[in-house]
């Protein structure tokens, strides 16, 4: 089995809600000098060892076709050692 991680954030200049939000709380919590925050998502997909065809390829297309939106964000795809 082979394990792909992926990191998925919204794209630099898309207003960030959810990071906003978290660090207004965090500077009324008394956190000091945070510039900004960033909220993303964190994907693992496994795949079989006989998994069809080229596996990057494939995670590269599940993250096009449906686990982020190619419009907002970018992704990032680790896998696992």
């Amino acid at each position: 089995m082979k394990k792909a991680k992926i990191h998925v954030m919204l794209k630099e200049g898309v207003l960030d809600p959810q990071g906003k939000a978290a660090h207004k709380s965090l500077e009324s919590l008394g956190y000091k000098g945070i510039e900004g925050v960033r909220i993303g998502k964190y994907i693992e997909v496994t795949l079989a060892d006989d998994a069809d065809g080229d596996r990057d390829k494939l995670v590269r297309e599940m993250c096009q076709r449906l686990l982020s939106n190619p419009v907002i964000e970018n992704y990032e795809i680790e896998w696992e050692k």
